[in-house]
């Protein structure tokens, strides 16, 4: 059978709109005052099935007794019967062996009252709050009591008609007690699950973000890093070179200012998936728009990098392997700013007097080799060790993509880094991923 949804035309029903409305209040009032309820169960039975007992009396079968018994002895064998259901969903056991007990009792002395209904009440709070293996020593007891009233009725109904009723009207109780305890169980699983997932949604944005923002800050890096090592050493080659060769200062100063460009427009770049659109100042120079929507870099602007580091004075000597230049965006701009941080790194400790040689080989593997060699500072001064952010960024870089970073002193003097990357074992979502423009 189609389960029903809050779109099914029933839901929309007046009647059926009323009574989950009238459901959902008396739950709510039953959450802020639990024994509420309770009570009133008791106080209804004590009036629809104790009441008549002791009004209308023996003589139209109200009370079955064969033996005396005082009024105040029915009266107590009713709150006996009925007094224990105000803790039939604290102690659902409990309550029932007492109202059991009492309803032993009351056959001993031959005595049946409509108020036995409090033993069905019992079995059902039993099925839907006890214990289920007490569930069984119940249904058991309750079968050998509705055999026994079976065979003691005295109303014009033969004893498998009474057996039948009565076996009915517990196995409502037990059936009902079973499937409402079913119900509330999916239902707290369902609300359970919709917690965690609500959790592990959480989760991921928080890990989403800290990976963006790892990655943000690795391109803040390197963007900054390498350029304005290039802007520093030009600056003060010109200041230098400002009475002795002007010329050179006038070339010196031209190439802080396409360097500064081109840094601007990266970090512009970068920093616009911190925002959902980027707008753009009035009146912005064309060629700083240009900028601004330029692809991300890649194999075929490391000639341009490796000139702005030649100006800067190092000597540097680039070339290629293989095919590179075909690779996907996201590798050719991990191959770029790898080589953007170790040709930084040799701007910084090799000084302008080195010698460097860059190598990008696209083995026919789907590996991808990155390799950078210096001779060192002039004189040969030891480069300072240690490992900063530049080369954890580029380890980083190269995880993406399942490869690694070697960096170290050469044997001859100066330093090399070595980067492998592994292309094809790659998904193709963290490729898009990588190649989106930040």
């Amino acid at each position: 059978m189609r389960p029903l949804t809050p779109e099914d035309p029933l839901w929309g029903h007046p009647p059926i709109a009323r009574l989950v409305d009238a459901g959902r209040r008396l739950r709510r009032a039953d959450r802020q005052r639990p024994w509420l309820l309770d009570t009133a169960l008791v106080l209804a039975a004590l009036l629809t099935f104790g009441l008549p007992d002791l009004l209308v009396g023996a003589s139209h079968g109200s009370v079955i007794r064969t033996a005396a018994i005082p009024l105040y002895g029915i009266v107590a064998l009713q709150l006996g019967l009925l007094l224990p259901l105000l803790w039939r969903r604290s102690a659902p056991s409990a309550v029932f062996a007492a109202v059991f007990g009492v309803y032993l009792v009351e056959t001993a002395l031959d005595v049946s009252l409509h108020s036995n209904v409090a033993l069905l009440i019992a079995l059902y709070s039993l099925a839907r709050h006890g214990r289920l293996k007490h569930l069984g020593f119940a249904c058991a007891a309750v079968l050998a009591a509705i055999v026994l009233a079976a065979v003691r009725v005295t109303i014009p109904l033969s004893p498998l008609v009474a057996l039948f009723f009565l076996c009915s009207a517990a196995t409502a109780a037990v059936a009902s007690g079973l499937g409402i305890r079913l119900c509330w169980a999916y239902l707290l699983g369902l609300k359970d699950r919709a917690a965690r997932l609500e959790v592990e949604r959480d989760q991921r944005s928080r890990l989403a973000t800290a990976a963006e923002r790892t990655r943000i800050a690795r391109e803040m890096h390197d963007i900054v890093g390498h350029n304005l090592s290039v802007v520093i050493t030009l600056a003060d080659g010109g200041a230098h070179a400002a009475t002795t060769a002007p010329e050179w200062s006038r070339q010196a100063l031209q190439l802080i200012a396409g360097t500064s460009r081109q840094a601007l427009g990266e970090l512009r770049r970068t920093l616009a998936v911190l925002r959902e659109e980027t707008e753009y100042a009035d009146g912005a120079a064309d060629e700083e728009e240009a900028a601004d929507l330029s692809p991300q870099p890649g194999i075929a602007d490391l000639d341009a990098l490796c000139e702005r580091v030649r100006a800067a004075g190092p000597q540097v000597t680039y070339r290629t392997a293989g095919r590179p230049d075909a690779l996907d965006p996201g590798v050719q701009l991990t191959v770029y700013r790898i080589a953007q941080e170790a040709l930084t790194n040799t701007l910084k400790h090799a000084g302008t007097d080195t010698r460097a040689q860059l190598t990008i080989t696209a083995a026919d593997d789907a590996e991808l080799h990155i390799r950078l060699e210096d001779t060192g500072p002039a004189g040969g001064l030891p480069q300072p060790g240690g490992e900063g952010h530049g080369i954890a960024g580029m380890r980083e870089r190269a995880a993406l993509y399942g490869g690694t970073v070697t960096a170290g002193p050469r044997p001859g003097g100066g330093w090399s880094v070595d980067a492998v990357l592994h292309t094809a074992t790659v998904p193709a979502s963290r490729l898009s991923r990588t190649a989106e423009a930040s």
